[in-house]
C-alpha cells in the first residue's frame, strides 16, 4: 500500500512539473472537441446543402446583372410565396425517400385537399374546421399509402401512382370539372395575406412553410423517432434486431406525408382563391426534385429539412430566373429534370467515395 502510495505521488509531481515546463500545451480534454469541430465544418462545406445555397447566390447574382426586376422587392416575394407550398409538400416527401419510398401522389393530394377545404367553405363552415377537413383528408390518403406499401407489400410507386389517378378523379368528380370560386376573405389571407416585421411585408404562405420547417426538423434531428426514420433507410435489420415497430413507423411517415402535402394545397388554393381540379397538374417533378436537389437521397437513410428547403428556393429561382430571360416555359421541366439527374449524379460519387 505504501508503494502505491508513493507511486502516485510521484506521478501527480511529473504531471504538474511538465504542465509548468509547457504551458502552451492543450488540455487532452480539449482536444476531441476541437477535432469535432473542425470535422463538421469540414462536413458541413462537403454537404450537398452548401452546394446549392452556393448556386443559389451565383444565379441570384447572375440575375441581377443581366435583368432589371429579379431584384426588386415585388419580384422577391413573389418567388418566396411561390416555393412555400411546393417546400411543405417537399417536406413530406423527403420524409418518405429517407425511408426509403417515393410518393406519387403528392399533387393529387395538394388538388385534393384544397378543394374539400373549398367545398367546405362554400357550404358554410368556418375556416378552422375547412382547413382542418382539408389536411385529414391529405392525412387519409398517406395513411393508405402507408397502409397499402407496409402491410400488403406492395411497391411504393405502383400505389402511390394508383392513389393519385384516384385522388385527382376525386378532384374531377366532386366538381364536375368546375373550379370552386367565391372563397371567403380570411380563408384567401392565408394564402395573400402579409404579415409586416419591422415595416417590411413577409408572405404569410412564407411564416407558415418556416414554422413547419422548424417542427420537422426538430422531429427529425431531437426526436427518437427521427432516428428511427434515418434507420429505416440505412438499416431496416438493425431496427428489426432492437424490437423497433417498423409498421408503425413507416405509416406515420407516409400519413406525415399526405398531411404536410395538404398544408401546401390550402396555401395553393388560398393563393389562387380558386379551386379548381386541374390545379397542382405536375407538381409531382418540382416537389420531388425539391427534395433532390436540396440532398436527400433516393437510396433513403439522408436528407435535411433545410436543405429541401434551399432545394425549392433553387427552383422556383431558376423558374423565375428562365421567365425573367426570356425562355420558353416549354423547357422548364427539361431544365428540372436535367437538375434531378445532376443532383442523383452527385449523391451517386458522394456515396462512391465514402
Amino acid at each position: 500500500m505504501a508503494i502505491t502510495v508513493s507511486g502516485i505521488i510521484h506521478f501527480l509531481a511529473d504531471a504538474m512539473a511538465t504542465k509548468r515546463e509547457k504551458p502552451w500545451r492543450i488540455d487532452i480534454s480539449a482536444a476531441p472537441l476541437i477535432k469535432r469541430s473542425r470535422q463538421s465544418w469540414t462536413s458541413f462545406f462537403r454537404r450537398q446543402e452548401f452546394g446549392v445555397l452556393l448556386l443559389l447566390l451565383v444565379v441570384g447574382f447572375f440575375l441581377s446583372l443581366f435583368t432589371d426586376t429579379f431584384l426588386t422587392r415585388n419580384n422577391i416575394l413573389n418567388v418566396s410565396r411561390s416555393f412555400s407550398w411546393i417546400a411543405i409538400a417537399a417536406f413530406g416527401e423527403s420524409l418518405v425517400i429517407i425511408i426509403g419510398g417515393i410518393d406519387l401522389s403528392v399533387g393529387a393530394v395538394m388538388a385534393l385537399s384544397g378543394l374539400i377545404s373549398a367545398l367546405l367553405l362554400q357550404s358554410g363552415e368556418p375556416v378552422g374546421i375547412a382547413i382542418l377537413a382539408g389536411i385529414l383528408s391529405g392525412g387519409l390518403v398517406g395513411w393508405v399509402n402507408g397502409f397499402l406499401v407496409d402491410r400488403i407489400n406492395l411497391p411504393p410507386f405502383i400505389v402511390t401512382l394508383g392513389t393519385m389517378s384516384i385522388a385527382r378523379g376525386a378532384t374531377f368528380g366532386l366538381t364536375g370539372g368546375w373550379p370552386v370560386r367565391s372563397l371567403s376573405e380570411n380563408f384567401r389571407a392565408i394564402g395573400q395575406g402579409d404579415v409586416f416585421l419591422v415595416d417590411y411585408p413577409l408572405p404569410a404562405p412564407v411564416l407558415v412553410m418556416i414554422f413547419t420547417a422548424i417542427l420537422v426538423a426538430l422531429l427529425l434531428d431531437f426526436t427518437v423517432l427521427g432516428k428511427y426514420i434515418y434507420a429505416l433507410g440505412n438499416s431496416r435489420r438493425a431496427l428489426l434486431f432492437a424490437g423497433i415497430h417498423i409498421s408503425s413507423v413507416r405509416i406515420f411517415v407516409y400519413t406525415m406525408c399526405g398531411a404536410l402535402t395538404a398544408i401546401g394545397g390550402i396555401l395553393m388554393t388560398a393563393r389562387l382563391g380558386v379551386a379548381a381540379p386541374t390545379a397542382a397538374m405536375g407538381y409531382e417533378l418540382d416537389i420531388i426534385a425539391a427534395a433532390v436537389i436540396g440532398g436527400t437521397s433516393l437510396l433513403g437513410g439522408k436528407g435535411s429539412i433545410w436543405g429541401v428547403l434551399l432545394g425549392a428556393a433553387f427552383l422556383q429561382v431558376i423558374r423565375n430566373g428562365l421567365v425573367l430571360l426570356g425562355f420558353p416555359a416549354y423547357w422548364q421541366s427539361s431544365a428540372i429534370g436535367a437538375m434531378i439527374l445532376l443532383a442523383l449524379l452527385v449523391d451517386y460519387l458522394r456515396r462512391q467515395r465514402t
